[in-house]
């Protein structure tokens, strides 16, 4: 893998676009976009313009839940990142330290049977590594009512690039559904940020269709570039039936962001055929295994960890994420959830 991106802190996105100056709204950020090698700028809302009709729009439905709770140890201050609930009731969790600028950094030193006193009295207590892979996540014990308390003490995660917290709202793209569960994604899936009302309107206008599914992003980490963990998704019937004749009528399928594509590849069998199917995926998208159903990814721009990158190489090819990443940085795109975006379509 060639790409190594080293982003200017002023290149990081610390508010969102719509706080930044008068008269500016969500779809006010810049959207590069990659056809192979051949890179071009515009605007977000340019969009509708440079699809096509008949293409088809994958989108996550998932909303960000206030995941992120303050607690103690002993006497000291942790801040508790709630990322997701299995399947026995317990919730995969990372500790991390507040830090002196409003966020936190990565905690060491955790082990089973540590107790955490959460705000508002609840307790959580460490049982196991959530993988062998490392102790930053673990599973915990939380009795209770841990949505209850992530909606009265909760706070959106956000990380030291960012210049304060943020009402949740600002983390809620426009296609967020409530789940029946309560259940929701830890990070916003923020590909889907910049899109409006008026954006969707306009593409429907013109053509495009959508495709919603859901997969319940867990939390990724400021420091450690880790493959994706399992998380939970679900690929509608009617979505399947969807992108089954988009695709047969020769229209292109573009997932938004890479948590769709991790939905939608995960209910693709071998002839690549979607069918509807829910439950927890482990598919880690890489350039060995190619993508059976996408042909193309809205994304923002993030610091290019592993598993981003290799899932950007399966969709487009190395030398259009090279090419990309170089012209994204030669612009001064804005980096990270509240950024500009990067459209990658066929050649």
């Amino acid at each position: 893998m060639t790409v190594v991106v080293e982003v200017p802190e002023e290149l990081s996105a610390r508010v969102p676009v719509e706080q930044r100056g008068p008269g500016l709204d969500r779809d006010s950020v810049r959207l590069l976009v990659s056809r192979g090698t051949v890179v071009s700028h515009h605007a977000f809302v340019e969009l509708p313009g440079l699809l096509r009709a008949g293409d088809l729009l994958v989108v996550n439905t998932s909303p960000t839940l206030a995941a992120a709770v303050g607690g103690w140890i002993g006497h000291a201050r942790v801040v508790v990142h709630f990322s997701t609930r299995g399947d026995d009731g317990r919730w995969a969790v990372e500790l991390r330290d507040p830090d002196r600028r409003g966020t936190t950094r990565a905690r060491a030193g955790a082990h089973a049977g540590t107790e955490v006193r959460l705000v508002g009295g609840a307790r959580l207590v460490l049982e196991e590594p959530l993988s062998a892979r490392g102790e930053r996540l673990w599973w915990a014990r939380v009795p209770g009512d841990v949505l209850g308390v992530l909606r009265e003490h909760g706070r959106a995660i956000r990380y030291a690039y960012t210049e304060r917290d943020q009402p949740l709202s600002a983390y809620q793209t426009v296609f967020a559904l409530p789940s029946p569960d309560g259940a929701g994604s830890a990070e916003m899936p923020s590909a889907g940020r910049p899109f409006t009302a008026r954006t969707v309107v306009e593409l429907v206008r013109r053509g495009v269709q959508f495709a919603p599914v859901t997969l319940h992003t867990g939390v990724a980490s400021a420091e450690a570039h880790e493959p994706p963990y399992p998380e939970r998704f679900a690929v509608p019937e009617a979505s399947a039936r969807l992108i089954g004749a988009v695709r047969a009528g020769g229209g292109r399928v573009i997932a938004v962001g890479t948590t769709a594509v991790r939905a939608v590849e995960s209910a693709a069998g071998a002839d690549g055929a979607v069918r509807a199917r829910a439950g927890w995926t482990d598919l880690v998208v890489t350039p060995e295994r190619g993508v059976r159903v996408v042909d193309g990814l809205l994304t923002g721009l993030h610091e290019p960890e592993a598993s981003h990158l290799l899932m950007l190489e399966a969709v487009a090819g190395r030398a259009a994420i090279d090419r990309g990443y170089e012209e994204a940085l030669r612009g001064r795109y804005l980096w990270h959830e509240f950024g500009d975006v990067h459209l990658v379509l066929p050649e």
